[in-house]
């Protein structure tokens, strides 16, 4: 983790708040690339009068997808409208950012590099703390594999604590992870696909008191282990690592984690914590977000574009802040 330590101290000493980013490779010979972000606000844990979720539900759902061929999922699978917002889709809006969307497909191009010499087909998208882009990277990821001729990608919102991944989406948030973590439905029924293509999403679904209790009872395992063969990427939204272990429950049951760091935001005390929560894990690589671009040249580091000026300081109505 030599190199993400001397990457993420370089980004504290160039705090900028103009967007670019970029991925720094981990010990392991991860790739270098440049992804965006975006911002949302921290949730408190969310309650529910659920008692024990841990345990599956009196009518739990027996298991569907056992030897499933993808067409057969479509055609099980829900169907919601989905309507993409052009302000955090680099392939949709070409004004977000000049160079966006082909910065995720270098990032695509680099993670098919790192296949070639592992077993890579689960990815778990973390960071430090919130607000740093995990969502808007996990999105924009899967949709530049999907723009590949017949590449599938399944994205899952195991953000239980404050789920997101389906807002770019304009996507129903359940039933999702949630619903079927507790035993109340099968794969089938989380299992969106909104749009033309390959792409499918699990949104996060109900609330629940105990996401990780949920995360740990062996179900996601399983889903995993049954959804991989039909997919050739399965990227998945987690919590930050440094509140919560959510994040590292999950990394348990994927074959690589991506780390998104915000220069000029995330303090390096942080980001170094975060590498040391992830420590026993495969990272094979950092998303540094919001660098500025005149301090990319003469970097080991750092190759970087300049991001949209499209990302400015705004608050929604729900609080998310965008990235800058």
């Amino acid at each position: 983790m030599s190199r993400i330590h001397e990457a993420l101290k370089k980004a504290e000493e160039e705090r900028s708040a103009a967007p670019t980013t970029e991925v720094i490779p981990a010990a392991s010979g991860a790739a270098n690339e440049r992804e965006a972000a975006i911002a949302a606000p921290v949730w408190p844990e969310r309650s529910s009068s659920t008692a024990n979720e841990t345990a599956p539900a009196q009518k739990a759902v027996a298991s569907s997808l056992e030897h499933v061929r993808f067409e057969e999922l479509l055609a099980r699978c829900t169907h919601p409208t989905w309507h993409m917002d052009p302000n955090t889709n680099v392939f949709a809006n070409p004004d977000l950012s000049p160079h966006g969307a082909e910065q995720f497909r270098t990032l695509r191009s680099r993670l098919y590099q790192l296949r070639s010499a592992q077993s890579l087909r689960t990815l778990l998208v973390t960071s430090s703390v919130p607000t740093e882009g995990k969502t808007f990277v996990t999105s924009n990821l899967a949709q530049a594999i999907v723009r590949q001729p017949d590449r599938r990608a399944l994205i899952i919102d195991a953000d239980l604590r404050r789920p997101r991944l389906h807002v770019p989406f304009d996507a129903p948030l359940a039933p999702g992870l949630s619903d079927y973590l507790r035993g109340e439905v099968d794969e089938a029924a989380i299992i969106q696909q909104g749009q033309e293509g390959n792409l499918c999403l699990i949104p996060g679904g109900a609330e629940v008191s105990n996401p990780s209790e949920l995360l740990s009872n062996g179900r996601l395992k399983k889903l995993l282990d049954r959804l991989a063969p039909v997919f050739d990427w399965i990227i998945i939204d987690s919590p930050p690592c440094v509140p919560v272990a959510d994040a590292s429950i999950l990394a348990d049951s994927c074959d690589g984690v991506l780390l998104v760091v915000r220069a000029g935001s995330t303090p390096f005390e942080v980001a170094q914590r975060a590498c040391q929560e992830l420590q026993t894990k495969n990272v094979i690589g950092v998303v540094l977000n919001s660098v500025e671009q005149s301090q990319m040249h003469g970097s080991h580091y750092y190759y970087g574009y300049g991001y949209g000026t499209a990302y400015t300081s705004e608050t929604s109505d729900s609080g998310d802040r965008k990235a800058q």
